[in-house]
């Protein structure tokens, strides 16, 4: 009998956007702790975000809400149109995302709290919302 081995699945590309250095170095170790995802890369604003997005082609893309210029809701409403095969999930260390132009992303956008923010979770956003 031949045993033939299985290709190994892709990991899963992740892109972390947060003006904060601590959290997007939580995120990195989060990302590189779970097996089967991978390290994408990183932004520090909005408009870094809709580069790297281009460039790097990830696949899930981290957003804090609350970043100066353009924010983490523009950021995902130009994901959502412009990249519809990228997950985008909202984060931030508020308890829900109270901010009025959010309201159109509702059900569309995962959120999700920082400190919520683990291997567990990371897998249970790729199950429900990935592609």
């Amino acid at each position: 009998m031949k045993v033939v081995d299985q290709p190994l699945a892709a990991a899963v590309r992740v892109l972390t956007v947060d003006d904060q250095a601590l959290f997007r170095g939580i995120a990195r170790e989060v990302i590189d702790a779970t097996p089967g995802f991978e390290v994408a890369g990183e932004a520090t604003c909005g408009e870094e975000a809709l580069t790297a997005v281009e460039d790097l082609a990830p696949q899930l893309v981290l957003v804090d809400v609350r970043m100066p210029g353009m924010d983490g809701v523009d950021v995902a409403r130009h994901l959502a149109a412009n990249h519809p095969e990228t997950v985008v999930v909202l984060i931030s260390i508020e308890e829900s995302v109270d901010v009025p132009s959010a309201a159109q992303l509702t059900g569309k956008v995962p959120f999700v709290r920082k400190r919520d923010f683990g291997p567990a979770l990371l897998r249970g956003l790729w199950a429900a919302h990935g592609r």
